[in-house]
């Protein structure tokens, strides 16, 4: 997304937003701020680590599966009506596109032509259901005609091909085009939670489909390229991992919300 979107282009995300966070542009310390519930987070430590708004950059989280569809959708008309060129994208994983909300997101933006970029992370798993066990459909993609949008399939762990389907997504988009669904095959490297015993997959299959991790892939590309060495990357890696711990240790010691101001943001006068 990073040298895709604009300011004035939307990104409405999961429970799961800090890496779509980074990509909009969101401040990280602002967002880790919030992570940790301080008052110098993005929503004053009142939203956490689910609900991270920026309305500057238009970015906003919910942890409603399948809820940021229709979010997304009413900046995609907003853009419309503004006639600024501008896309909405919405990120939602394989579970969320069995929702009523999506359906009726995604027939409302064919209908209409609306600038609205659906970014499905199908990961395979909805919490301990296999895809192919709550799909009618072999994939995603291929229910996007349904809608009068464009459907497209990629390997979710190749930097490139989700680069190039971002790409045409966002150039059909601001060409009135209409919506586009990209369904960006992965995989869930852990459980679902925390304390998920992950006991519905087997541990040879987590094993051989941890070796695809999209980070190491990357990395052998271009060492593979000549474009950076083991020894650079490394460097790299170690100097971002440097300063997120002096971020942590300075947003650890930055203050609470105060209690006085519990009800805040409930109420509207």
């Amino acid at each position: 997304m990073v040298g895709f979107l604009t300011k004035e282009d939307a990104l409405c995300s999961t429970h799961r937003n800090h890496l779509h966070a980074i990509a909009k542009g969101v401040d990280m310390r602002a967002m880790l701020a919030e992570i940790f519930e301080k008052s110098t987070g993005l929503c004053g430590g009142y939203g956490g680590h689910m609900h991270l708004f920026d309305s500057d950059l238009k970015f906003s989280a919910t942890g409603i599966v399948g809820a940021g569809v229709p979010v997304a959708l009413g900046h995609a008309y907003g853009a419309r009506l503004k006639q600024n060129n501008a896309v909405a994208v919405a990120v939602v994983g394989d579970g969320a596109v069995n929702t009523g909300a999506f359906h009726e997101a995604m027939n409302m933006a064919g209908a209409m032509k609306l600038p609205l970029i659906v970014l499905v992370e199908n990961n395979e798993w909805a919490i301990s259901v296999p895809f192919s066990a709550a799909s009618a459909t072999e994939t995603i993609a291929e229910r996007a005609p349904s809608w009068a949008a464009h459907g497209v399939r990629v390997d979710g762990l190749d930097v490139e091909q989700v680069v190039d389907a971002f790409s045409n997504a966002v150039q059909r988009g601001r060409a009135g085009q209409g919506p586009s669904i990209i369904e960006a095959m992965c995989y869930r490297f852990r459980g679902h939670f925390e304390g998920d015993a992950d006991l519905y997959r087997s541990t040879e299959e987590k094993e051989r489909r941890r070796a695809a991790d999209p980070i190491e892939r990357i990395k052998a590309t271009l060492i593979e390229r000549s474009l950076a060495t083991a020894a650079e990357l490394d460097g790299i890696e170690l100097s971002i991992s440097n300063s997120m711990a002096e971020m942590l240790a300075s947003v650890r010691s930055d203050p609470s919300p105060d209690a006085a101001d519990a009800r805040r943001y409930v109420f509207v006068d």
